[in-house]
């Protein structure tokens, strides 16, 4: 019988390495694994590739996962923001690598590691910084920067709705870019709120099949920075 669903965070990410991509949900303060984030600090893996929208707000979350020096390397598309004093701190002296990546490029590269797309032309960047070193082509009489996937060795997501097989829903804009990390990393988990039974989920609204979902663990509702769930009165 299919069981993807996980009563323990620490079991679920027993498997990370050091040396892993860790592909990390979450846009601002949306759709943020928090739970995962702070149990992939507990696990202890070191030496990190992470890769996610920003590089982390405040003390929590991705910035916690900073500070405990645990990442070599962040890939994102908007590292510099006016809380990001962790990130800002160690990159200043030299204690992590940066790779910017236009937000597009970055969601078209994960999209392209689960796709199975071995390379793929985009014309965003052409002509700046972000080019220097990589091939690039007209196509059509326009000009176009040869881009490659992202792969993750895990992926942590935070999703809605889940059943025994992963398959998942997500809430508004906490759905982000779950769905493309889900496709393109090797083993992915995922937190909901509400875990559902086989059939309950229409087919029509699961956005993530079970396929692409290793383990799935219930969490509680917690109110974000950005004010995030509010508890009715």
């Amino acid at each position: 019988m299919i069981n993807k669903i996980s009563d323990s965070i620490a079991e679920s990410l027993s498997r990370v390495q050091d040396g892993s991509t860790v592909l990390i949900g979450g846009f601002g303060t949306a759709g943020i694994p928090a739970a995962l984030i702070d149990g992939l600090i507990a696990q202890g893996a070191r030496d990190l590739t992470v890769v996610n929208n920003n590089a982390g707000n405040g003390d929590t979350g991705l910035a916690a996962l900073l500070k405990t020096g645990a990442v070599r390397k962040i890939i994102c598309s908007f590292p510099r923001q006016v809380d990001s004093y962790v990130f800002d701190e160690l990159y200043r002296s030299g204690k992590i690598e940066l790779e910017v990546v236009p937000q597009g490029n970055l969601a078209e590269r994960m999209r392209a590691a689960g796709a199975g797309i071995g390379a793929f032309f985009c014309p965003t960047a052409y002509g700046t910084e972000l080019a220097a070193g990589k091939e690039t082509r007209e196509i059509n009489g326009k000009h176009y920067v040869l881009e490659y996937p992202i792969y993750g060795d895990v992926a942590l997501i935070k999703a809605e709705q889940g059943d025994r097989w992963g398959n998942l829903t997500y809430r508004k804009s906490a759905r982000n870019f779950g769905p493309v990390m889900a496709t393109a990393a090797k083993y992915t988990v995922a937190t909901v709120h509400e875990i559902v039974e086989l059939g309950q989920l229409d087919p029509e609204a699961v956005v993530t099949p079970g396929i692409y979902v290793n383990q799935v663990i219930k969490i509680e509702r917690v109110a974000t920075q950005a004010g995030g769930f509010k508890k009715t009165a």
